[in-house]
């Protein structure tokens, strides 16, 4: 074949075969499943063979498309990887990680143990981005090399690994419950102000895992908060009971800033999750193993803290 090989449609191609969709290869790529689409016939009209079948909106590999696909699906993966190595082995280099995770997570859990990976890697310069918006995965300017994000585990197109499955707490001012009336049961917990995120369903849903009277208005009563942050401060100040993640409250438990009100914590149905793109770096690699040994060990000390409380349920 004359003139150099069609390095875009080759990405392009591939990402699709791998994914088996227009628009996951272009979320991938951060461009459009038209472009997309046009490197790949473009790649087609070079090579003088048909390398989709395409149906309606569905496509599938046609024979030399999954002979090309197996033959080439990991050389970007690998080029990736020599330029990392390269960079790594550049004694006045520094290389930069892009980290995106919400403002809550980054102050309670993240940040407090970057530390940690900075000492094991200190060429790395790690960006934390926080907010809300899901910020797209991969290379280039506005993009993550990795996240954490909160959900389910399905984010098409990414490879999602478990870190974190948090419990909500029922906790307060240690002051608060010390000065207030008994907590035995969760019933107990209405006769103190409640406190709650944006939504105000976690006290609802919370009496109803354990067994008690959920329908109770009173349940949805009380100052709201859109931060677990400042749900956080205002169970620390004493203004009533919250139900935070055993995550954002670990270290105000330690210090004695908070205290568990009732022995019931209640396993979040959402967990956190370490997300990356197919065929990332070394680099994202490392740091995505860091956090998962980080995880681990949190883990550990939990079971060999143990949870107390003022009270328990009784079974």
């Amino acid at each position: 074949m004359p003139g150099p090989l069609p390095l875009l449609g080759l990405r392009a191609f591939v990402e699709a075969g791998e994914t088996g969709s227009m628009k996951a290869a272009a979320r991938r790529l951060g461009v459009t499943a038209g472009a997309v689409s046009q490197q790949i016939k473009l790649l087609e009209a070079r090579l003088g063979i048909s390398l989709f079948e395409r149906h309606n909106r569905a496509i599938r590999l046609t024979e030399p498309g999954a002979h090309l696909l197996a033959s080439i699906g990991d050389a970007f993966a690998r080029i990736e990887d020599a330029v990392d190595a390269v960079q790594r082995n550049r004694t006045d280099r520094r290389i930069c990680l892009t980290v995106s995770t919400t403002g809550s997570f980054a102050a309670t859990w993240l940040v407090p143990r970057l530390g940690r990976f900075n000492k094991l890697r200190p060429r790395i310069e790690v960006q934390v981005l926080t907010g809300q918006e899901l910020i797209p995965i991969g290379s280039g300017p506005d993009r993550a090399d990795v996240a954490i994000r909160h959900g389910l585990g399905a984010w098409p197109g990414l490879e999602a690994i478990p870190l974190l499955r948090p419990r909500l707490l029922p906790v307060g001012s240690p002051r608060l419950l010390a000065d207030g009336p008994s907590i035995r049961f969760p019933p107990d917990c209405l006769r103190y102000p409640l406190l709650h995120d944006s939504m105000a369903a976690d006290w609802r849903l919370w009496f109803q895992a354990v067994g008690a009277n959920h329908h109770d208005p009173r349940l949805t009563r009380g100052t709201r908060f859109s931060d677990a942050t400042l749900l956080a401060l205002a169970a620390i100040s004493g203004q009533g009971l919250a139900l935070l993640r055993d995550t954002y409250v670990a270290d105000d438990l330690a210090a004695g800033r908070l205290a568990i009100a009732l022995n019931a914590p209640w396993p979040a149905e959402f967990a956190y999750y370490v997300v990356t793109r197919p065929g990332h770096s070394a680099l994202t690699e490392d740091f995505r193993n860091w956090l998962l040994k980080e995880a681990a060990a949190e883990g550990e000390s939990k079971i060999a803290r143990g949870v107390t409380g003022r009270g328990n349920l009784a079974r």
